[in-house]
């Protein structure tokens, strides 16, 4: 398995390059499903810090049908009626608790609803910024919406749509303040939602040569967009603004929001190109599963606010399954569906062709009202395995669908037909340059069979075999290697040619034997054949081969030091037996029984002696010192003895 194993990651390396070289040619988009719902659970599973960030958790909730934990809603109702009665919450504070009051529908004191709309009035009188305005104005009409109080209107309606008009810039960006030259892409999305916000509380119809003069501010923005080659736009959100920094996530979220708003309160077109709408979508979609809170909210509230608008919906035409199996006879399965994935109108999809593949012909697909796709399942008859871009086209069954969605004229989509390769007319042999043949075995790589072959470095090796798609035709496939292997681990490729309807390499031994080492013994030879729409893909040992090559010259290339095994050098290493000094050889028990009394012989000796000397001469102080000098002697003689005994045991024994 070790040996095997490079040439296997080696297989699925290539074939990965295959399969990521080819999508970059066309991308397919994928609606939101059930992953999004999974990743939003995980995302905002946390406590709240913040009504804004509470509103976000809900909303996304909301807009995936996701459902939201049960004290969530306890706990943001009770945040909401603190603020709304608190007389030092600020406008932001005030404008997102009516957004999660708009969620969770809490139960707000009619009296604390007067005070709030009239400090909202009071601020939009006096604002002097436009996050003043977007606050003040995005409050009083969440108030209107929730049914909070009836008939709200806006005093001065016109002159506080020009008051915002005259923070908007010639490219189409807004300031934030009159007072600050700097604009943003960011900005201009709020001033456009607080236009709109303008709109619906105005008692009277705004002049329309103002929102005449806002929609080409709309399309001005517009000019801005950046694309990407497989269709999708956005909004830069490299931002010159010195306290922002918004990134192009929240900048196309901002626009979106603003010109899907506008667009609601205002009659006629804004006649913005429907392939800029799908190219928003296209990007949020493109997107994937954003890490980040903030990045997630953005998406799922952007494709909510695409999903029913009245400038373009939408739709997005998608694959189940971009891989077909021939072997399966798996049908080709293509859907039709809003981003946020419900149902698309009656309509018809036509298969236009197939690039660089005249066989498909132009076919409409079969609808499926059971599973909701459109059907192809004429495949296998008409197509072999391979990879295809097919391009399709969407036709709406009502004419009038045109213009309240918008689709690709035409969609090309990567496709992948597999199927099982048929490998047949397989031959190895060893050839001689004067007899021809002289050893020829046939492979057979259904089964376990190993081939055994003699060689010397006069003859030459030969192998060739034959591959057939399912409808019969020559296969050339990504990879075609023959590796042969010295017993001693140095390994040699070789790339099989193509000839056109088979596949064959010679190997001349004569001419390799400097690449070989000179090394003679058995060689291992391994086939790997391979390609991603190949299912049968193998790499496996065919046989041996025991080469007989000459003496290596006194200069001849030396083979390669192998690397060491990863698995032994980081397996299990042999266990360490702790070998301890042998102990010390002591002399017999009754030895040293018998040194021990002699030794303690001349001790009570010594004792007694002196006893009786301090009975005899009295304490003087004379006689004192003589006795303790005595002792000394006669302790310093006994140690003598001692250690030369114990030395001349040790060096006996």
């Amino acid at each position: 398995m070790a040996r095997s194993l490079p040439g296997f990651l080696a297989l699925i390396v290539a074939v990965a390059l295959i399969c990521c070289s080819f999508a970059a040619a066309a991308s397919t988009f994928q609606p939101i499903s059930e992953s999004h719902r999974s990743a939003a659970l995980e995302t905002f599973d946390r406590s709240y810090g913040s009504l804004e960030e509470t509103y976000e958790a809900l909303q996304t909730f909301d807009v995936l049908g996701v459902e939201r934990k049960p004290d969530v809603g306890t706990a943001a109702c009770q945040s909401v009626s603190q603020t709304l009665v608190s007389s030092s919450s600020t406008l932001k504070d005030i404008f997102y608790a009516l957004k999660v009051n708009g969620v969770l529908k809490c139960e707000v004191d009619a009296d604390s609803v007067e005070g709030i709309v009239s400090t909202l009035q009071t601020a939009v009188g006096s604002a002097s910024s436009l996050l003043e305005f977007y606050h003040s104005i995005g409050g009083l009409v969440l108030v209107k919406n929730q049914a909070l109080k009836d008939d709200l209107y806006l005093a001065d309606a016109e002159g506080v749509f020009r008051s915002i008009k005259a923070l908007s810039q010639s490219d189409g960006r807004w300031r934030y303040s009159s007072s600050n030259p700097e604009s943003s892409t960011y900005a201009a999305g709020l001033a456009l939602e607080a236009l709109a916000g303008v709109i619906s509380l105005s008692s009277s119809e705004i002049d329309q040569s103002l929102i005449g003069t806002t929609k080409n501010d709309i399309l001005k923005l517009f000019e801005r967009v950046e694309k990407y080659d497989d269709g999708a736009v956005y909004f830069d959100g490299e931002e010159s603004d010195a306290h922002e920094n918004q990134g192009p996530i929240t900048s196309t979220w901002s626009v979106i929001r603003g010109i899907t708003s506008f667009a609601a309160v205002t009659s006629g077109n804004l006649n913005l190109p429907g392939e800029k709408i799908l190219g928003l979508a296209k990007f949020f979609l493109g997107v994937g599963i954003p890490g980040d809170a903030k990045d997630f909210f953005n998406q799922v509230d952007s494709l909510a606010c695409l999903e029913n608008n009245r400038v373009a919906i939408p739709l997005i035409l998608s694959l189940p399954a971009t891989v077909n199996s021939l072997t399966r006879k798996d049908t080709l399965k293509v859907k039709v569906s809003t981003v946020l994935g419900s149902d698309a109108p009656p309509l018809k999809i036509k298969l236009v062709r197939a690039k660089d593949t005249p066989a498909i012909e132009s076919q409409e697909l079969k609808f499926d009202s059971a599973n909701k796709v459109h059907v192809l399942d004429t495949l296998e008859k008409s197509v072999d395995v391979g990879n295809y871009i097919f391009v399709f086209e969407i036709v709406f069954n009502d004419p009038e669908h045109k213009k309240a969605y918008a689709v690709e004229s035409k969609t090309e989509v990567p496709i992948f037909l597999t199927g099982a390769v048929k490998v047949g007319n397989a031959k190895i042999a060893v050839l001689d340059s004067d007899l021809g043949s002289i050893e020829t075995q046939n492979l057979d790589f259904a089964g376990e069979n190993l081939v055994s072959l003699g060689a010397n470095h006069l003859q030459k090796l030969k192998l060739r075999f034959q591959l057939t798609t399912p409808l019969g035709h020559p296969f050339k496939p990504h990879q075609a290697i023959l590796k042969l292997t010295h017993e001693s681990k140095v390994e040699h490729v070789f790339v099989v040619g193509n000839t056109g309807k088979q596949f064959e390499i010679v190997l001349d031994f004569l001419g390799l034997v400097e690449k070989f080492y000179y090394l003679s013994g058995k060689y291992e030879i391994q086939l790997t054949v391979g390609d991603a729409v190949m299912e049968n893909s193998f790499f496996r040992v065919i046989g041996h081969l025991d080469l007989d090559l000459p003496e290596a010259p006194e200069k001849a290339p030396r083979p390669p030091v192998q690397p060491a095994d990863v698995y032994s050098r980081y397996g299990p290493k042999a266990e360490i037996a702790h070998i301890f000094r042998a102990p010390e050889k002591r002399p017999p028990q009754e030895l040293s029984l018998a040194f021990l009394g002699l030794t303690v012989l001349p001790l009570l000796g010594f004792i007694i002696g002196v006893s009786s000397e301090f009975i005899t001469v009295g304490n003087t102080h004379e006689n004192f010192h003589f006795t303790v000098d005595l002792g000394r002697t006669i302790i310093n003689d006994i140690t003598k003895q001692v250690f030369s005994f114990e030395n001349r045991e040790r060096s006996e024994g």
